[in-house]
């Protein structure tokens, strides 16, 4: 992991095309602004947690069967 230290309206840049912004701090907060191509997805990370375990059950749960008949092989 890369820890920086960045002030208000300092930025980072990522893969040349994500810019992460400190927008603003209060206390133990900080507000990031995230400018990023729309075709990159950016979730907090308990919502991709949520997301990922959401896929493996469907994965876990799918019937293979129907699947195919759906899918009409």
């Amino acid at each position: 992991m890369l820890a920086l230290a960045r002030k208000i309206n300092e930025s980072i840049v990522i893969n040349d095309n994500i810019e992460v912004t400190i927008l603003e701090i209060k206390g133990d907060q900080v507000k990031l602004g995230i400018e990023a191509p729309k075709s990159v997805p950016i979730y907090r990370k308990e919502i991709y947690k949520q997301i990922q375990s959401a896929n493996e059950e469907a994965v876990k749960s799918a019937n293979l069967e129907t699947i195919s008949k759906l899918l009409g092989k």
